[in-house]
């Protein structure tokens, strides 16, 4: 019989509800630099989805300090939640802060998760359409399209990779009648302790459950005391959303970071995605904490003050030409 880790189960549960306490309306932060853009206005078969999903430019106040007026570059963050909620301060504006003291253009994402009855794909819809806006306008920031990256937490972080691995085989806009000249796929990602696996040794179920939802025609039917409503997941829906398994020839440039104590989402999951990136010859730097846990972001916390992560990042974006 399978007994039950209740001290993970403890530690799950507080975090849960303190990120649960720290969510954040996005309309406060209207007021603080950032300019609310609703992807969806004036899409068609979209008008439903308006005020779920919100690109939150920089205004001019807020962008980075810099001589040049070209070649900047720019990230789409986003926050993490199990793709149920989102983290919008701790994740999602702390980081915008960071890159914009960086000299890059930070765009913090605001998509669709189940909290609001959203499965995939609105997800992958709603960081296309993010990355879509920001090369189109990438004139009136100074950016360089070819230097537009992301970075995400947790399942943000399942997110972004799933953006890069399946930017150039899955355009969902164009499924929606919306079309672009412009690459749909970011030039460098940045799971930082990512959701990555959908498989059921390491995987984290809520976060799966949670971006799946009940498409079940390619599910299976079966009870068990974890899937009390008698069904679960085909295997192949599992391998066709685990980020190790789908990592493409010409993967973009990836930094990775996790912690070995993650008490929500297992390490096994960084690890299978550090293997598949490596056994491919992708270009990636892979950070490794023995402590650090999890939902740290960029706030100013024990974290940050035990570790160079803020050093590191920058000097491998430095390496990778992106600063």
């Amino acid at each position: 019989m399978k007994t039950i880790n209740f001290s993970r189960a403890v530690r799950n549960a507080l975090l849960v509800f303190v990120t649960l306490a720290s969510v954040q309306s996005a309309h406060s932060y209207s007021k603080r630099g950032y300019k609310k853009i609703f992807l969806w206005d004036g899409i068609k078969r979209m008008e439903t989805q308006v005020r779920d999903t919100v690109l939150f430019e920089p205004d001019e106040k807020s962008l980075p300090a810099s001589e040049s007026l070209s070649g900047k570059t720019a990230v789409i963050i986003c926050p993490g939640g199990s793709y149920h909620h989102l983290g919008m301060s701790h994740e999602g504006f702390s980081s915008a802060e960071w890159f914009k003291d960086q000299g890059i253009v930070p765009f913090v994402l605001q998509y669709r998760v189940a909290y609001n009855e959203h499965h995939f794909p609105a997800m992958l819809e709603d960081i296309q359409m993010a990355i879509k806006y920001v090369r189109e306008n990438a004139g009136r920031f100074g950016i360089d399209k070819r230097r537009v990256g992301a970075i995400g937490y947790s399942a943000g972080g399942h997110l972004v990779t799933m953006a890069a691995e399946f930017g150039e085989t899955r355009n969902e806009l164009h499924k929606l009648g919306v079309e672009t000249s412009e690459s749909l796929r970011p030039d460098f990602v940045m799971p930082i302790y990512p959701v990555v696996s959908m498989q059921d040794d390491v995987g984290h179920r809520w976060s799966r459950k949670s971006l799946l939802g009940h498409q079940y025609k390619n599910a299976e039917k079966g009870f068990s005391p974890l899937n009390p409503f008698g069904h679960k997941y085909s295997q192949q829906m599992k391998d066709e959303f685990s980020m190790e398994l789908n990592v493409p020839e010409d993967m973009v440039p990836v930094y990775l970071l996790a912690c070995r104590d993650d008490p929500v989402v297992m390490f096994e999951n960084s690890v299978r995605l550090d293997e598949a990136l490596s056994a491919k010859a992708i270009p990636h730097r892979f950070v490794v904490y023995d402590e650090g846990g999890h939902g740290f972001g960029m706030k100013n916390g024990e974290f940050m003050r035990r570790t160079h992560w803020n050093e590191d990042l920058r000097a491998w974006l430095i390496e990778q030409n992106f600063l």
